[in-house]
């Protein structure tokens, strides 16, 4: 198993690519939502740019992220077939599905917005923006600390990091309508 730490390697590679995909593509939606809402031409100039942005994101760095994290992590399962007895493996497998889940809504919402279908207010984004953050906390944190029975703190602490997110987003949008450049 000299090559283990190789495909380690290149599994967080794909997975940090992919998280990076996740964290932006949202706020490309926001802008997107926010673009929509503004006046000709700028709206045309902008909407434009934003779905170019948003399918270069999606298709070029996001979607072949999530495939080769996925086959990466397959491999090391194959190599290290014991973590599948591991319950603090069945915890993390569990939030890579709702992670997988997240991804398809997004891109749900890409599909969207790519015909110009908005649906979601730009504050409703915002909160949708700070699911990938709950999951990236609660995997790094079961990977790291390998323990399923203690993963119960972690969700408090999920919850507890959820409620923060959201006031900080209450925060941001009270100093936002007061100066509306921030």
């Amino acid at each position: 198993m000299d090559y283990y730490n190789y495909i380690k390697a290149l599994h967080l590679i794909f997975v940090i690519t992919w998280f990076a995909g996740l964290f932006y593509i949202p706020r490309l939606f926001i802008y997107h939502i926010e673009a929509s809402e503004k006046p000709e031409p700028e709206n045309s100039i902008l909407t434009t740019q934003l779905k170019l942005m948003t399918k270069r994101l999606w298709y070029i760095i996001t979607w072949p992220s999530a495939v080769l994290a996925t086959l990466f992590a397959v491999w090391l399962l194959i190599l290290v077939p014991g973590w599948l007895q591991m319950p603090w493996m069945h915890v993390k497998l569990a939030f890579v599905v709702l992670l997988f889940a997240y991804h398809f809504k997004c891109h749900h919402i890409f599909k969207q917005m790519q015909h110009d279908k908005i649906t979601w207010t730009s504050n409703q984004m915002r909160l949708w923006n700070e699911v990938a953050t709950l999951i990236l906390f609660a995997v790094v944190f079961l990977v790291i600390l390998k323990d399923a029975l203690n993963w119960i703190y972690g969700v408090i602490g999920i919850f507890l990091l959820a409620a923060m997110l959201m006031l900080g987003i209450k925060i941001y949008k009270r100093l936002r309508s007061k100066n509306p450049n921030l």
